[in-house]
């Protein structure tokens, strides 16, 4: 559905954008993140038509963005992450002004505009003053918005910031439902553990670069080999202790209190190994497993800004 190749954009002397390649498939839930000044907001921009490109090709359904503007925006709604100010409009008058915008009028507007309302669930609001709207019912406004013209391509920018927890949950959902009827939705967030759950595809961006794309649960599968086992030893510490120093798979030990954080390079059958090494050495164990991965570890890993663990003990690897 959206394919970038080797987007650049410089700022003066700073590369915004530094050959920023990826890929969206039709009909993904694809989380865009990065630290701050990694390029997200930059990135969007570019795809709405709202900055050009020093250099680069973005393909929407195949067509270029820059040759074919107006059939490319026909294909996309947007939900920037500042509303707007429209302070002297009712939420239906808001909502036929854009329906106009588009071509549509009189009883084929009206009905798409209810239509629209009630599905983001405003269908009571629709004589209320815009302004006078909560933050996450104006959120629900602004997508409705988006999808007048049936779009097959919904690009969010910060759609959760500022909204409680129930109604960030209540967004999510709604997204969800619009990518279960065959929406591409393309979200730039902060809120990692949200696109953790609803996501389907992710890429991370840092620099200006993508440094991790794919499906999320390949992902966050592979990172969960490389998290560290967590031991939490009942009784007989010293044994457990000259057990994984002893280890081959053992890279690394840290300790805090009875639980013992293992940086260990084996498979699944390497820690049922151990785990039946210290039983037979009666080293009694109540907790043995690998630390679950997340959007939030994986975010970490990558860009880098992981605080370096004390360690008990390092080993060398092959030793």
């Amino acid at each position: 559905m959206l394919q970038i190749k080797n987007l650049k954009k410089t700022y003066g002397k700073y590369p915004a954008l530094d050959g920023l390649s990826m890929e969206v498939k039709k009909r993904a839930l694809y989380g865009f993140v990065g630290p701050n000044g990694a390029g997200k907001t930059t990135t969007i921009k570019i795809l709405m038509g709202l900055l050009k490109a020093d250099s680069g090709q973005i393909l929407i359904d195949g067509m270029d963005a820059q040759k074919n503007q107006r059939e490319v925006k026909g294909k996309i709604g947007y939900v920037p992450d500042v509303f707007g100010v429209y302070d002297n409009l009712k939420v239906r008058e808001y909502m036929e002004f854009f329906a106009s915008c588009y071509g549509m009028e009189g009883l084929m507007a009206r009905k798409r505009c209810s239509l629209l309302l009630e599905q983001v669930g405003l269908e009571e609001r629709t004589d209320f003053y815009v302004d006078g709207l909560s933050r996450g019912m104006k959120q629900r406004l602004c997508l409705a918005r988006a999808l007048i013209h049936d779009p097959e391509l919904l690009i969010l920018d910060e759609p959760a910031s500022g909204l409680d927890p129930r109604t960030r949950l209540e967004f999510r959902e709604l997204l969800s439902e619009l990518n279960d009827q065959g929406k591409t939705i393309f979200i730039s967030s902060h809120v990692l553990s949200e696109l953790n759950q609803m996501c389907s595809d992710i890429g991370i961006i840092d620099q200006g670069r993508m440094i991790v794309s794919g499906n999320i649960r390949e992902i966050t599968e592979r990172v969960d080999q490389s998290n560290p086992l967590i031991i939490r030893v009942y009784q007989n510490m010293e044994k457990a202790m000259a057990i994984l120093r002893s280890h081959s798979c053992v890279r690394t030990i840290s300790i805090k209190d009875n639980c013992l954080s293992v940086g260990f390079a084996g498979d699944n059958q390497d820690e049922a190994l151990l785990l039946q090494q210290m039983i037979d050495a009666e080293v009694l164990v109540n907790g043995f497993f690998r630390q679950q991965g997340n959007l939030e570890s994986l975010f970490i890993q990558i860009t880098d800004h992981e605080e370096k663990e004390e360690l008990l003990y390092e080993g060398k690897p092959g030793l």
